[in-house]
């Protein structure tokens, strides 16, 4: 079985591909590049280095080889093992081998492997369809502009219409400024003349006021006839239903020493009914919103409590 294809198709997908008891193929990105002595332009690429240390079998190769030939893993790994001993028998009859699309392998005088990689594949996907290309040199060519002194020849003929426009702009002028002088000396007696009328009006509305307060002050004074039924106003306690707590004890006395500790250092302390766990509950203190609640609960932790905690009784 030829193996090779599968690499190359792992290559567009992976930046390491390794063939088990040989070596593993590195990729690494590599940015468009501009060659100004030749004009070149060449793509984004990857490329491909190889590395005869990484031998260990990580199943990538195996795994697909065995999906694409729709056979079992063990025989995949059979294929690249056969394979390889191929690879290996060239190295040592001819001194190189190649693998298509991929680079060629060599033996250099210290037997040591030498790898170059294939230049005219490009494995990165980004760059599908992108070919490296020569631009022509772009010439510039510099002319020199000859100016004729023309001015010299010409006459310069006075025209009278330029003359009335001047006159004109020069009228509309005049009366820009004598309209800015106006709107200068006026604006202030203006501005005068809107507060006087304000302090008539504030004067108006006050004296209007005063009655009003007149009127109330006589009404309030007068004794209310017996004849009128008592009102009686009930006003609905606002439920506190977020507690901070400062501890559960199993013993009562030791609740109520918290309780009492707690009040002498200055918090609405309280305590509520014994829990189904058998605990006695003692708190910091109880609010009537979340927010309260949570603003109490952050200066407590800060300054005396830092496992201090919100419990939300149920409405």
């Amino acid at each position: 079985m030829n193996i090779e294809p599968y690499i190359a198709q792992l290559l567009y997908r992976y930046q390491c591909v390794t063939v088990p008891g040989f070596g593993a193929f590195l990729t690494e990105i590599q940015s468009a590049q501009l060659i100004e002595s030749s004009n070149s332009f060449f793509p984004p690429k990857k490329m491909i280095s190889f590395n005869a240390h990484l031998k260990n079998n990580d199943g990538l190769l195996a795994n697909h080889i065995a999906q694409a030939e729709k056979t079992s893993y063990e025989y995949a790994i059979s294929a690249i093992q056969y394979e390889v001993f191929n690879w290996k028998k060239a190295l040592l009859e001819n001194g190189l081998f190649s693998i298509k699309n991929v680079g060629n392998f060599s033996l250099n005088a210290d037997k040591n492997l030498i790898f170059t990689p294939y230049d005219q594949t490009n494995y990165l996907t980004n760059s599908f369809g992108l070919s490296a290309f020569v631009s022509p040199l772009v010439k510039r060519e510099i002319f020199e502009q000859k100016i004729e002194a023309l001015e010299e020849n010409e006459v310069i003929e006075f025209i009278p219409e330029i003359r009335r426009t001047s006159a004109y702009l020069k009228y509309v002028a005049i009366f820009v400024l004598g309209l800015g002088i106006t709107v200068a000396v006026g604006y202030p007696v203006y501005q005068q003349q809107i507060a006087n009328e304000t302090i008539i009006v504030e004067q108006s509305v006050q004296k209007q006021v005063q009655n009003k307060i007149q009127e109330a002050t006589f009404f309030i004074e007068n004794p209310v006839p017996a004849s009128l039924p008592a009102v009686t106003l009930t006003v609905k306690e606002q439920k506190l239903s977020y507690h901070i707590m400062a501890g559960a004890f199993r013993e009562e006395k030791n609740a109520q020493k918290a309780f009492q500790k707690l009040s002498n250092e200055g918090y609405k302390a309280r305590r509520i009914p014994q829990n189904k766990y058998g605990l006695f509950p003692v708190l910091y203190g109880s609010y009537a919103t979340f927010a309260e609640a949570e603003k109490a609960s952050q200066e407590i932790q800060k300054t005396d409590n830092p496992d201090a905690w919100i419990l939300i009784e149920s409405l």
